[in-house]
């Protein structure tokens, strides 16, 4: 079944190239890949896009540098800390997936008129199926980020707070009031 649904897909896979290259002509593959993962996450730090491209920190970092001169996205700091830089789509980078999507679903839409309705249907309960049946494997494989832990121990909560501490003799004793 693997092997079958790996050679259909063949004609769907050119439809998708087909549509890139003759839309995209701007971005390179790696770009457009950077540019669709950062308008599913709105506001994704770099760290995050690395990961989600499977490239090293500093590849990415390149490579929204290039989107960033091209146009394509814009840096702002982050909202809960300063120090990291969340990525946002612009309008423009926004038109050529319109353009990219509008030129694909142009295409589908003839291969898709020569097929009988019910071979239409069969097809699209079957994508459904198998895009639920993807994203669902992913989320249960996805690595869960760790929450930063403070050296103090300090996790946000003043009930929590550490004593304060009086280092002024050279000995960690907490400090008495």
């Amino acid at each position: 079944m693997a092997a079958a649904l790996d050679a259909a897909a063949g004609a769907l896979l050119t439809v998708w190239e087909a549509a890139r290259e003759r839309t995209t002509s701007r971005v390179s593959g790696a770009q457009l890949r950077a540019v669709m993962v950062v308008e599913q996450h709105d506001g994704i730090n770099l760290r995050r896009l690395a990961s989600r491209l499977d490239m090293l920190l500093s590849s990415a970092s390149r490579l929204c540098d290039r989107l960033v001169a091209a146009g394509m996205l814009e840096r702002e700091p982050g909202r809960l800390d300063r120090r990291e830089i969340a990525l946002h789509l612009t309008p423009e980078a926004r038109r050529l997936l319109t353009e990219l999507r509008e030129d694909r679903r142009e295409q589908l839409a003839r291969i898709l008129s020569g097929m009988t309705a019910e071979s239409r249907e069969a097809l699209l309960h079957g994508m459904r199926e198998f895009d639920e049946t993807a994203r669902r494997q992913e989320a249960e494989s996805a690595p869960v980020e760790p929450v930063p832990v403070r050296p103090d121990g300090f996790d946000g909560d003043a009930a929590t707070l550490p004593a304060p501490r009086d280092w002024s003799d050279g000995s960690p004793v907490a400090r008495t009031a």
